[in-house]
């Protein structure tokens, strides 16, 4: 059976109004990436400790760290970066979870050797803690199409897959061929669609084809993650002006957060 998960920080910055959506929604795991403001990779261990207390009060657990690294330059300085890094990992066992998000660097193009040598210094830090790190496939970084993913996937058989549809189209990449080549490797799926324009849309509304990827998902859980355009004063907006600002924008981050977890419970069969 299917399980959701979600990046709850795009209901709330505040970890108190992440669980009270999460909980609204039906959700109990979550991809935890901001916590009252502060990126994941930069909250204290006591900070973690307290986030944790309230996630195990509300029933919920951290399924990712969703974590921002290899989501630098290789011209940054990357020993500061690898020792945030050492310090997610501390945060995984705080916080409950075997599973870290985690990208192949920016500015990568025609590089190869420098992203695959960062990568196994990051592979060689989690070897025998059982975290499983998980490349997102994001637009920009090395492996940003289905052909450098499957790269970093045959080199490296212990980083698995998080695919993300939507990123995938932004990056001119039809998703039904990524996934016919990254399928083996798959830990988990981010839902996010969008148009082929690359703007961010529910799941199942743009040209992802969310339904026939799901269908073919082996895993057991799939993280929302709304990236759906919320206006600022869209509640003062009337009639023709409302209808010109498209029928993907939200009045705001809750709204927006439940019409992505709505949308997804459409395509699974749950109401």
């Amino acid at each position: 059976m299917l399980k959701l998960a979600a990046f709850a920080d795009e209901a709330s910055y505040l970890v108190d109004e992440q669980i009270k959506a999460m909980k609204e929604n039906g959700i109990s795991l979550l991809e935890i990436r901001g916590v009252d403001g502060t990126n994941i990779a930069d909250i204290s261990v006591d900070k973690a400790k307290e986030v944790r207390k309230k996630l195990d009060d509300a029933g919920i657990k951290v399924w990712s760290l969703g974590s921002p690294y290899g989501k630098i330059t290789l011209s940054d300085d990357f020993e500061k970066h690898l020792d945030s890094f050492k310090h997610g990992v501390e945060l995984c066992e705080i916080l409950g979870t075997n599973h870290i998000r985690m990208f192949s660097f920016y500015e990568a193009e025609g590089r190869k050797d420098e992203v695959f040598e960062r990568l196994s210094v990051f592979a060689k830090e989690v070897k025998g803690t059982g975290i499983i790190l998980c490349h997102e496939n994001e637009k920009g970084i090395y492996g940003d199409i289905a052909k450098r993913c499957f790269e970093i996937h045959r080199e490296f058989p212990e980083i698995k897959a998080v695919f993300d549809p939507a990123n995938f189209i932004q990056s001119g990449q039809e998703t039904k061929e990524a996934w016919e080549m990254l399928k083996p490797y798959v830990e988990y799926m981010h839902i996010k669609d969008a148009l082929s324009d690359g703007a961010v849309v529910p799941a199942g509304c743009g040209v992802g084809n969310l339904p026939f990827l799901i269908s073919q998902y082996k895993g057991n859980v799939l993280t929302v993650e709304p990236h759906l355009t919320v206006f600022k004063g869209f509640e003062k907006l009337e009639g023709d002006e409302k209808t010109k600002m498209g029928k993907y924008t939200y009045p705001d981050s809750l709204t927006a957060f439940k019409t992505a977890c709505d949308a997804i419970k459409g395509i699974i069969g749950e109401e």
